[in-house]
């Protein structure tokens, strides 16, 4: 339980579209501007690759890499806290908790479901076809299968066709 006896909800959120959207969505239907007295504690939790993952390599010279590649990892996951923060800002959802884990995502989430008591876990939808999801791995798939809490899956509507 959270602030309050309030469950906790989680969001996990990358520096997508998709995200974003499902950032908007959930404040939306669940942090609608009614005082403070919303039915969740929300905390978003952004998962951000080692420098090791994100460059697939290591040896002999490759220290000074690391750390510039390491470098540019914090400086996106800054990006992608600054823009929560203004995203809940501008709709006056000022008692967001931002935490920015290391580590691959499917890891992160379950894991921080178990850190955290979660009663939900709300992630957005790429919107992966079956051959994409098969080769990259689907987090949501993943957490859908394995975190210990209800998850929640945010697809962000497909363009109407123009007449």
């Amino acid at each position: 339980m959270g602030d309050a006896g309030k469950p906790i909800m989680l969001m996990g959120l990358d520096d997508s579209n998709h995200s974003y959207h499902a950032l908007e969505w959930t404040i939306d239907h669940f942090f609608t501007p009614h005082g403070t007295n919303y039915p969740f504690k929300l905390i978003i939790i952004h998962a951000r690759p080692t420098a090791a993952s994100a460059v697939g390599l290591a040896g002999p010279g490759s220290a000074d890499f690391l750390l510039m590649v390491d470098t540019d990892l914090k400086r996106q996951a800054q990006k992608v806290t600054d823009k929560v923060r203004q995203i809940c800002s501008s709709k006056s959802l000022d008692d967001v908790q931002v935490d920015v884990t290391e580590g691959d995502p499917r890891t992160v989430m379950v894991e921080a479901v178990d850190k955290y008591h979660a009663a939900m876990l709300v992630l957005g939808s790429h919107g992966y076809g079956a051959i994409k999801r098969a080769v990259l791995g689907s987090v949501s798939d993943f957490c859908a299968h394995h975190a210990h809490c209800s998850v929640m899956i945010v697809k962000k509507p497909k363009a109407k066709p123009k007449n």
